[in-house]
């Protein structure tokens, strides 16, 4: 910087004086508590606004707002989980049914559907009956030729679709009062569920075809309850006695017509379909009709279709009323009876000519027989129960039948007879369903309930001697996936540890773990969620084998951040010094990190940088602080492709250097002190592999602030050095979270507490006066900044200040046996003028910068200026008077309003008792003077 026509004194200050003494009194009540006043002996609030609103009490009637929001947190979550629990009913919905057999049951073969012609209202009628009835046959018979017309050719797309036109045609048809069209489309619709030519569709036919009937149903009940002008009060409680007459009428017309229909499964579909309307006509409408419905169904030949007509029943009953239970046991009863038909002649050829096997063929069962088994199982008695298990077993021993009564019946029953049931499944030998299936499906009951402690080795032999024998991996893992679960819950580590083992040796084979990722991941969650105590997991020799399964790498990342999550959830973020959970936990975390490369995202390599770093805290020695840095440098080795962790690492040894200084005293010893020192050099040797150079420059910083703090002098030395060395070369912009930002912003504040720091460092005999700060202006000078914002001013500002206090005869803060300049100088001459020379440059530069810019930022910086100027600089000194002339002609040329407001402040200022009262004359005075 060159010769500056301004001239420069520090004024020099009193700290001491301008201290104030802060008075503390203890409060008597909450400060965040509403006011309020007593009045007539009622407690009221205080209705006068104040002046400022406080934002946390401003919408919280001056309520604690944390307070406030954590009671209702904790009053919602109560009664969430009491709605939970009130609704918690074990009786699973239709509706959450459908989806699933939908999407099980499909085919790729064509469909066939018969629907109506635009002319199928023209009926013949052969038969001779009576006028009335012949009416209602005209209407249902069989339709004119013609009038049916058959859709061949169907994918399961096209039938599907197909189906949802019927559904809406259904609605349009009775929107539009065609009653009569509207039955005969249900007709024709239930009249498709006698057809099983597309077998392994059927279950998915049966759902999309009852969807029909159900909307059928719907519209038949509203409108006679329309008819029977029932409000809307009491639609759900009325009785047949307030039905009028008319509405009866209706009603029995439409079950006069359904009992006209010849056939008699579409005949059974319609009626159950419309079943609610019998409360229009009796006070116990359901009874006698579910009996007879469910002895219709004893005419139907198939027995893939009659189970499905009992499950309709049985679902359209359990709608009406869950507690209906008439009809359910002589409906279990037929079905075991019709399910001996499964084998018999007739149902082999159409096994044939479907090309579908045995256990396909059964397992089509499975739907239906598990809704009728959920009813049955349904608040069901003890002794009802024992009954439907001892007749099952008798007379069918299926596994499709066991396997419903294991999904139907509440798990308390079944593990009760756990022994009972793992037998049933040991002697099961039809092919409906695998043997893994009825043991997973037992191992979830077991889980979910409480098993009796006399048979829960017992289970677990019995069960696992035939789970461990399964040579199918896929059947063998998902009986696996629920039993270690149980193992987990029910025993100690050497059983879990002989589970693992065994799961290590069938999945390593043949490398079978690479297909059954889910799994493996599953049984590590569920072991994670019951063992709590990690030195008792890690302790398991087969627990990282188990581990090493996981070779992909996304996987292994999800399992690592698992692992974490679990382990910081349960440590409660208490430290430990176990060397085998340490190595263990080491372990886990350099399987994340080799797994980071250069197309993992950003915010994943953020978060296993944070499980990493929350490792690396856990960890802690206590006074043993060699064996803690030892630990460190290990990390450093470990972690290096991880800029977040090896900053944090960064952190943490400087943590340790000062925490030894605080056990010291700041007195360092022999032994403390090369420790100290060693402390120091890991920083400075690890900061440079950082990618980031603003965090580089951070961290120099703050490394050199730790080495001085310890007398490291020349450590320190080299540190500050290194920070102005890299501010020329940090780039003008930098990538945050895929973003590119300025890092104008950031060097700002870093350089800011840069020159706080330059206050107490000693200057080097060696190196001159100030070398420090002249050389971290000339990295100023030499950075590239943005000319569209004003850094390097209020760095070059913040600089006069840092002059006017190295000025001082005493600093206003210093480091504890540390000789800051105030004591090397001791106020020289010579070293104050060489302060004042370099203050005098920087404001040049300063005023070449606010003469450059527009009147807007120029008034501005000019106002900063100004006020740095009065509060450090000496206006008695001579020549000041054309520093203060410049800015104040600035300042008056470009914004005058603020010329006025500081030309009160410095009148006020003159009312005052204070050294300056003379310069403030003469700055009031150099202000009266200048031409506005």
């Amino acid at each position: 910087m060159g010769e500056s026509s301004y001239n420069w004194v520090s004024r020099k200050r009193q700290y001491w004086r301008e201290k104030r003494q802060l008075v503390f009194e203890e409060t008597a009540s909450h400060p965040l508590k509403g006011i309020t006043v007593i009045n007539s002996g009622k407690e009221q609030k205080k209705t006068d606004i104040p002046d400022f609103i406080d934002p946390l009490t401003a919408l919280m009637d001056g309520r604690d707002p944390l307070s406030v929001l954590s009671l209702e947190k904790k009053v919602s979550v109560g009664v969430k989980e009491k709605e939970v629990i009130e609704k918690d009913e074990p009786f699973e919905s239709w509706n959450t049914k459908k989806s699933a057999i939908l999407a099980k049951y499909t085919t790729s073969e064509t469909l066939s559907i018969s629907v109506l012609c635009s002319d199928g209202d023209k009926m013949s009628v052969k038969s001779v009956v009576s006028e009335t009835v012949r009416n209602r046959l005209e209407q249902l018979d069989d339709f004119e030729e013609g009038s049916v017309q058959e859709t061949l050719n169907l994918s399961q797309q096209d039938y599907t679709k197909r189906i949802d036109d019927l559904n809406s045609e259904l609605k349009i048809s009775w929107q539009s009062d065609q009653r009569v069209r509207s039955l005969k489309i249900v007709i024709q619709c239930a009249k498709l569920l006698s057809d099983i030519s597309v077998i392994q569709f059927y279950p998915s036919k049966f759902v999309l075809v009852t969807e029909i009937l159900d909307t059928f149903g719907r519209l038949v009940f509203e409108r006679i309850r329309d008819k029977s002008k029932i409000g809307s009060d009491i639609a759900d409680k009325f009785t047949s006695d307030q039905v009028p007459e008319s509405a009866k009428e209706t009603c029995r017309n439409w079950f006069y017509k359904i009992a006209s229909i010849r056939e008699l499964l579409p005949r059974f579909y319609v009626e159950c379909a419309i079943l609610k309307c019998y409360r229009f006509l009796k006070l116990e409408p359901y009874k006698p009709a579910l009996l007879r419905l469910s002895s219709m169904i004893r005419g139907v030949g198939d027995p893939l279709v009659a189970i499905y007509a009992r499950c309709y029943l049985c679902r359209v009953a359990s709608v009406l009323d869950k507690n209906l239970r008439v009809h359910l046991m002589p409906t279990y009863s037929d079905f075991l009876i019709t399910f001996s038909q499964i084998r018999s002649e007739r149902i082999q050829p159409l096994l044939v000519k479907n090309r579908i096997e045995m256990g396909v063929y059964m397992n089509l069962y499975s739907p239906a027989l598990d809704w009728i088994l959920q009813c049955v199982a349904y608040k069901a008695s003890s002794s009802e129960l024992k009954t439907i298990l001892q007749t099952g077993r008798e007379r069918s021993n299926s596994g499709i039948l066991l396997h419903s009564i294991l999904s139907a019946f509440q798990p308390d029953y079944i593990v009760g007879r756990s022994l009972e049931f793992a037998e049933m499944i040991k002697e099961c030998k039809d092919v409906g369903i695998s043997r893994s299936a009825l043991y997973r499906r037992l191992g979830m009951c077991a889980v979910f309930a409480e098993v009796p402690v006399e048979h829960r080795l017992n289970l677990l032999n019995e069960v696992w001697n035939a789970v461990m024998k399964l040579a199918d991996p896929g059947e063998y893992i998902s009986c696996a996936e629920v039993w270690i679960e149980f193992v987990a819950k029910y025993f100690g580590k050497r059983e879990l540890n002989t589970l693992l083992a065994d799961v290590v040796k069938h999945m390593t084979c043949d490398r079978a773990f690479e297909d059954h990722y889910p799994e493996l991941q599953s049984i590590l969650g569920k072991i994670l969620s019951t063992m709590t105590d990690f030195k008792t997991l890690f302790s398991l020799d087969k627990f990282l084998p188990f581990v090493d399964l996981f070779q992909k790498e996304s996987v292994r990342i999800e399992i690592g951040k698992m692992i974490m999550d679990s382990y910081n959830k349960n440590s409660k973020e208490e430290a430990t010094e176990d060397e085998v959970l340490i190595n263990s936990l080491m372990y886990i975390s350099r399987m994340m990190h080799d797994c980071v490369n250069a197309l993992t995202l950003e915010d994943e390599v953020r978060s296993i940088t944070g499980h990493i770093i929350s490792y690396i805290r856990s960890v802690d020695f206590g006074r043993d602080f060699e064996r803690q840095l030892s630990f460190y440098v290990e990390c450093r080795a470990t972690f290096s492709g991880l800029d977040g962790v090896t900053a944090f690492l960064v952190h943490c040894v400087n943590g340790l250097a000062m925490e030894t200084r605080r056990i010291v005293n700041s007195v360092h010893t022999a032994k403390t002190a090369p420790f100290v020192r060693a402390c120091v050099a890991y920083t400075f040797i690890t900061i440079p592999s950082l990618n980031s150079m603003l965090e580089q420059f951070r961290l120099y910083i703050l490394s050199g602030q730790v080495a001085l703090c310890n007398q490291c002098f020349s450590q320190a030395d080299a540190f500050f050095k290194a920070a102005v060395t890299l501010l020329k070369s940090i780039p003008p912009a930098i990538a945050i979270d895929g973003k590119s930002r300025s890092t104008e912003p950031f060097l700002v504040e870093y350089i800011q507490q840069f020159l706080s720091t330059l206050l107490y460092v000693p200057d080097n005999p060696d190196a001159g006066v100030l070398y420090l700060l002249n050389g971290l202006l000339n990295a100023v000078e030499a950075h590239d900044w943005d000319s569209s914002h004003d850094s390097k001013f209020h760095i070059f500002a913040n600089v006069l200040c840092l002059l006017s206090s190295f000025s001082q005869e005493q600093y206003i803060y210093r480091i504890e046996r540390v000789d800051s300049n105030d004591a090397l100088y001791g106020s020289d001459n010579k070293f104050i003028n060489e302060l004042n020379s370099l203050a005098c440059n920087v404001l040049e530069q300063c005023i070449i910068r606010i003469k450059e810019l527009t009147p807007k930022r120029s008034a501005v910086l000019c106002s900063s200026l100004l006020n740095i100027v009065i509060a450090h600089a000496d206006l008695n000194c001579s020549n000041i008077e054309i520093l203060l002339k410049t800015l104040l002609t600035v300042l008056s040329e470009t914004d005058l309003k603020l010329f006025s407001k500081i030309r009160k402040r410095v009148e006020e200022g003159l009312k005052t008792k204070d050294n300056q009262d003379k310069a403030f004359e003469k700055l009031l005075n150099c202000m009266n003077n200048l031409k506005t």
